[in-house]
């Protein structure tokens, strides 16, 4: 696939040019990511990474907010936050995107060494995130999960996508999945 719009381009959020931004620029216009690693602050608790994120506006989501929407980390919310979980700390770090006034939501592996019933809660939480409007990019190896919560779907093989459409269509295509996803 020869075509430069398949993998090269610019990348807008109300008007603004994400691609030319430095991050703290980005995160100012409501950019939220969840990165791979979580970066959970290590000596803070639970309270405290959530508060350390809302220090600058615009805010979003209030603490009380986040406690009712992630129940487990109001139970652990004086508990120093990198000895949770790998789940726990997840949730965290969602939570800590959602105390900012956010826009678009970048999550980079989600799932990753996750137990199934984690997943899930984390894939509920994310359906939620969806539901309110808030423009969600997940970057993920358990493809089915994501194409579950996913509107749409890029595929990319050796850098380069060799697929974009909706992500029903994924699903609902055993060659396409069997070739680029090996499910």
């Amino acid at each position: 696939m020869d075509d430069p719009q398949l993998h090269e381009g610019e990348i807008w959020l109300e008007g603004q040019p994400l691609h030319t931004m430095a991050d703290w620029q980005a995160a100012q216009l409501g950019v939220g990511l969840v990165p791979e690693d979580r970066r959970i602050i290590q000596g803070l608790t639970v309270e405290e990474n959530l508060k350390l994120a809302q220090i600058e506006k615009p805010l979003g989501w209030s603490i009380e907010r986040i406690y009712d929407h992630f129940p487990r980390l109001a139970e652990r919310r004086r508990q120093e936050a990198v000895t949770m979980s790998g789940g726990e700390q997840q949730m965290l770090a969602v939570a800590r995107a959602l105390a900012r006034d956010l826009k678009l939501l970048l999550l980079d592996e989600p799932y990753e060494g996750l137990a199934p019933v984690i997943v899930q809660e984390i894939e509920k939480i994310v359906a939620e995130i969806k539901e309110l409007g808030i423009t969600t990019i997940i970057v993920e190896q358990n493809a089915v999960a994501a194409l579950e919560l996913a509107d749409r779907a890029l595929i990319l093989d050796m850098g380069q996508i060799v697929f974009r459409g909706s992500a029903r269509e994924v699903l609902d295509n055993a060659d396409l999945r069997h070739e680029y996803l090996a499910i």
